[in-house]
């Protein structure tokens, strides 16, 4: 299981920071901006380690301490205190209240991962260093043609090559001549063929670590549960939701795929929505948002232009991402400016949190308006 680490500051900041400390590590990151809503993270999620900020609004540090201390499930999780204040009564108030450790703001990325890797295992991530542009090798074992084909179809547009074999037996003798990349094994073969297969990677060192997908018709939850309590990377029911395939590729080998997404065009970062946008990929996108808009405020960047005239239409999906794009622009004071057809901008008006958002019908006419000075207005 991936260690999971909590961050409670009032500042974003400082959760920012942290975030992107442990971004090298494989591990999961959960944020809350003060102690009440970190008790509602811990209950959920049960976090094994606890970052947690002394001075707080709503609900402080030492408040939140105390209630932790008070539930015999919580009690001995590790907590990491932070603090501004690096006097010897401070530290020693902060001793008594029963923490693991602290640290002073402001800190290096090296302490903290130092000071929590003391208490848990941080393993780094194993990058592939493939981008989603790079070719792949697919496999596909799965005796039902037609399943073979809609993959097919679905990878037209990758440099992907895809393999489709009918037999465990087949695509191992495959897997000798041609290492892939990624395999996905129908879980309706005879004789328990996809767990077979599985096995047969498993025992083979150079095959141990390719991740395999199992394919599941949607209803089949017992073989489903079963897939995933022995190791399968993930589930794929069909029918087949080729985009959401693609997504689950491209996560699982940690493909770059920034280079799709988000560009420098004359300046500024252009945020471009494909048309393929799906709301996978909206989530990937989001969970990328603030690393990619800090590295361009580093850089000297203080403009973005969302590109959504790819988009056909602005369904929920679109404006969820619209809408964190918008909020991480204010939160990084960057100036911002959308693009996309009448339609788009139609749609739009459709939704209260969106009705105030302007258009402009070129990435030339965004730049130019960003550069006059005019700002598109964020959600009311």
């Amino acid at each position: 299981m991936k260690p999971k680490i909590l961050t409670v500051d009032d500042s974003k900041t400082i959760r920012l920071i942290v975030a992107k400390a442990f971004k090298p590590f494989d591990c999961d990151v959960f944020e809350a901006s003060n102690g009440m809503e970190g008790l509602a993270v811990v209950a959920r999620e049960k976090p094994d380690v606890i970052i947690l900020d002394l001075t707080m609004p709503v609900m402080d540090g030492a408040e939140m301490l105390a209630k932790l201390k008070a539930n015999p499930e919580h009690k001995n999780i590790p907590v990491i205190m932070l603090t501004a204040e690096a006097g010897r009564e401070n530290v020693l108030r902060i001793a008594k209240l029963g923490v693991r450790d602290y640290l002073i703001k402001p800190f290096k990325d090296e302490m903290l991962i130092d000071r929590v890797s003391r208490m848990v295992e941080l393993r780094s991530c194993q990058f592939s260093g493939k981008r989603f542009d790079d070719p792949l090798q697919i496999f596909v074992v799965d005796d039902k043609p037609a399943i073979i084909e809609q993959i097919r179809h679905g990878l037209s547009t990758t440099p992907w090559t895809l393999h489709a074999k009918s037999t465990p037996a087949l695509a191992i003798e495959m897997a000798n001549m041609i290492t892939p990349d990624v395999v996905f094994a129908s879980l309706s073969l005879p004789d328990n063929g996809g767990f077979t297969l599985r096995q047969m990677f498993k025992a083979t060192p150079r095959l141990k670590n390719v991740p395999i997908f199992a394919l599941s018709v949607k209803t089949a939850t017992d073989e489903q549960t079963r897939a995933q309590q022995s190791g399968f990377a993930g589930i794929v029911t069909k029918p087949i939701d080729c985009e959401d395939l693609k997504a689950k590729i491209a996560r699982v080998l940690n493909l770059d795929s920034s280079n799709q997404i988000f560009q420098m065009r004359d300046g500024v970062l252009a945020l471009t929505i494909p048309a393929s946008f799906t709301i996978g990929m909206g989530n990937e996108i989001g969970a990328n948002l603030r690393s990619k808009f800090a590295e361009a405020v580093d850089s000297g960047v203080d403009k973005v232009v969302i590109d959504m005239s790819q988009v056909s239409g602005a369904d929920v999906s679109v404006v969820k991402l619209g809408l964190a794009v918008a909020q991480t622009c204010e939160e990084f004071s960057l100036k911002q400016r959308m693009v996309g057809s009448d339609a788009i901008s139609t749609e739009c008006r459709n939704y209260e949190e969106t009705k105030h958002w302007q258009f402009e019908s070129s990435f030339e006419q965004a730049l130019a308006a960003l550069n006059g000075g005019t700002l598109a207005p964020a959600a009311a």
